[in-house]
């Protein structure tokens, strides 16, 4: 397995190495095979090379396998949405559950957000009409609707049978009009499934007030990236959130959260959700590939994290007081 690694800006390669600690113990230990790459991208590479994402590495990405990204600042949006356009990379899967040992805001929360990861106005098509007027275009096609809500409904059979499409086609009739339109035709191709919708206003109050009602949620790529952030809030932290953006034969995998600036180099980041990561990576593969010690080396890292943290042994953002570096030996320890 070829994986391109991006340790990114500000807490990134604390947190990445972290999980690559993580990673090596368990290749180790199940015979896995791996190869690492580094890739330059972010601000640093900005700073160096005058690219965020430099070109000199789109070979070396195009060819790997998985892309473990951390965290970017400033220029995160010249790296992620160049990968994720670039690769078509167009499921954005984002879950937020409980986990044991960590306080939540709410109890119960085990939900998976799908957002469409290619369109949106993420596209990044923003022009001046004049020196005072600012103009953004949203791109909403039939193709990336239908194939995102595709996903949405087959992860929904898997797990409790329930998608809620969130949309604002009350205001939005035409793009969000167009993509609850095709959700809703994908819908018919899933009786089992029971489907609502709620506008995004809504949804993010609902995830706040009653979260654990939500199963799967299928929305657009900026709704998506609102409601994940909120998701990993209320169960407890965004330092567990972990995300993979998937296509037909690559997937890249990153925490949810930022650089975090504030806390860089200070030894306190949670690498959790990197660690999961690196989890749900090698379930990934293992499962396109068919090889069950790469499944296996992935769920025995998910059970180290979590019977790490139920444990009580967690990271200042947790109310803990280990340290990053403490906190990844106690997860290699539980391999």
């Amino acid at each position: 397995m070829k994986v391109a690694v991006i340790r990114g800006d500000g807490i990134g390669p604390e947190v990445v190495n972290s999980a690559l600690r993580v990673l090596k113990a368990a290749a180790a230990k199940y015979g896995l095979t791996i190869e690492l790459h580094d890739v330059e991208a972010g601000d640093s590479a900005l700073s160096k090379y005058g690219e965020a994402l430099p070109s000199r590495y789109w070979g070396l990405i195009e060819s790997s396998d998985a892309i473990l990204k951390g965290p970017v600042g400033e220029s995160a949006g010249d790296v992620v949405v160049k990968l994720r356009r670039g690769l078509d990379l167009y499921a954005n899967i984002r879950p937020a559950k409980v986990y044991p040992g960590v306080k939540a805001l709410r109890d119960g929360v085990d939900l998976v957000i799908v957002r469409e990861n290619t369109e949106d106005v993420y596209v990044r098509a923003e022009h001046m009409l004049t020196g005072d007027v600012a103009v953004a275009l949203r791109v909403i096609s039939r193709r990336a609707s239908e194939r995102i809500a595709k996903v949405a409904f087959e992860m929904a059979k898997a797990r409790r049978g329930k998608v809620t499409i969130v949309h604002k086609a009350n205001v939005l009739s035409v793009t969000d009009g167009l993509f609850r339109t095709i959700a809703k035709e994908v819908a018919l191709k899933y009786p089992g499934v029971t489907v609502n919708e709620m506008y995004i206003d809504s949804a993010v109050m609902d995830m706040v007030r009653r979260p654990q009602d939500f199963d799967v949620v299928l929305t657009t790529n900026l709704y998506g990236d609102i409601l994940s952030d909120i998701a990993a809030y209320v169960t407890g932290s965004i330092g567990l959130a972990p995300s993979a953006n998937m296509g037909d034969s690559k997937a890249m995998f990153e925490p949810v959260h930022g650089a975090a600036f504030d806390i860089a180099g200070k030894g306190v980041a949670n690498p959790t959700a990197t660690i999961l990561c690196i989890s749900w990576m090698l379930k990934w593969w293992g499962g396109k590939t068919g090889s069950g010690n790469y499944v296996t080396a992935g769920e025995a890292i998910e059970r180290s994290v979590l019977s790490t943290l139920s444990s009580g042994k967690l990271t200042p953002d947790l109310g803990g007081g280990l340290t990053t570096n403490a906190f990844t030996e106690e997860i290699v320890a539980h391999l």
